[in-house]
């Protein structure tokens, strides 16, 4: 079979990583490292033995299918002009800073019929596939996700930074609409935030709690899902999970606490656990998941089939993203009319003006659908 011709377009460090994988990768030819920086570029094409180009304009022709991990600004007029030609793409998250941006990329792939890939990689996590099937239709979530300053992908908070993976990964799980979306946010080192908290409520009655931040002294990656039937904790960095599949007696509300005997409330003290709400260890092999995510993009070429994450989800975690963000520039930090707003915790402006993404800032999703 033909080797797939592919161009990896960002030479950071994210981008110096994809390089490597398709490199070694023996079903794909690593055509160009593209970045207009001479001495990003170079470095890494040299290391994965690719041509060194500095504009993305000079690749159609040449290739089949690029990785776009460039800066999230540039993502959409870059994928924007590799759909036109019709190159495959697999575009790192977030897919686009804005829904709007998001839902004309993933209309273009459509049209042009070009495979549209986003890189949610905390989706090929062993623990996280091997929880989901403990824990169906869950009706609670709480994520935490935190880094030191990495000084990279500054020209974004952390929403759509390090949240939006556990954004992903709730939308995924739940088959539902987000009904209500609460959320504050505080920037520290910079313009965006980089410490947020969010609160999201579906319409099925799940709720997800999400914590992110970028200057954590502790670098943590965990979910934990609530269902009827069970309860799970995934450690993402550890590829952990804990599984606890309650007792049948437990699931039909017949054990009573107040009517045991002294007998029974002694064994329980030591054997409840064991005996209602046993708990297994799920523990998997390192694997690398970026390997697995741009297997996954050349089988969803040669197939065809849809990749594991599409355009159209990629566009979706965007869109509870600004949300989110829409509550965070909201946020009063205190009863003052006049007190701090937003982020920066700056004075209440007399009239308060729409974030840069040109959404009302308190629209619910059906408002802003009405609207729009």
């Amino acid at each position: 079979m033909k080797r797939l011709r592919l161009a990896v377009i960002g030479a950071g460090r994210l981008g110096g990583f994809h390089a490597q994988k398709a490199a070694a990768n023996p079903d794909i030819e690593l055509v160009a490292v593209v970045d207009p920086r001479p001495e990003a570029r170079d470095r890494v094409a040299a290391e994965c033995r690719a041509r060194a180009m500095a504009d993305h304009r000079c690749l159609p022709g040449k290739i089949d299918a690029a990785v776009i991990a460039a800066p999230t600004r540039l993502h959409h007029p870059i994928a924007m002009d590799l759909i036109r030609e019709g190159v495959h793409l697999l575009v790192e998250k977030p897919l686009c800073p804005t829904t709007a941006e998001a839902d004309e990329l993933v209309d273009a792939a459509r049209r042009r019929g070009v495979i549209l890939q986003v890189g949610h990689v905390e989706r090929f996590n062993p623990a996280m596939e091997a929880a989901r099937e403990y824990v169906p239709d869950p009706k609670y979530i709480e994520a935490v996700r935190a880094s030191g300053f990495t000084f990279r992908g500054t020209d974004v908070g952390v929403v759509l930074d390090l949240m939006i993976h556990d954004i992903d990964l709730v939308l995924s799980m739940v088959d539902s609409p987000v009904r209500r979306v609460e959320a504050l946010g505080l920037s520290v080192l910079g313009g965006h935030e980089d410490v947020a908290n969010a609160r999201l409520e579906f319409e099925s009655g799940c709720v997800a709690a999400l914590s992110a931040s970028r200057v954590s002294r502790k670098p943590t990656r965990c979910m934990s899902v609530w269902s009827a039937r069970g309860f799970a904790e995934i450690d993402f960095g550890a590829l952990t999970a804990s599984v606890v599949r309650p007792s049948e007696t437990l699931l039909r509300r017949q054990f009573d606490v107040d009517a045991l005997s002294p007998s029974e409330v002694e064994h329980y003290r030591e054997h409840l656990l064991d005996d209602h709400l046993p708990c297994t260890e799920l523990r998997h092999d390192r694997v690398d998941a970026l390997v697995l995510e741009q297997e996954d993009f050349l089988a969803s070429i040669r197939t065809p089939r849809a990749p594991r994450v599409t355009g159209e989800q990629g566009r979706n975690a965007v869109a509870v993203a600004e949300q989110i963000l829409t509550r965070i520039h909201a946020h009063a930090w205190d009863d003052n009319i006049a007190g701090p707003v937003g982020p920066m915790a700056t004075p209440r402006p007399s009239i308060l003006p729409s974030p840069h993404w040109g959404m009302a800032p308190l629209a619910s999703p059906g408002e802003r659908k009405e609207a729009g």
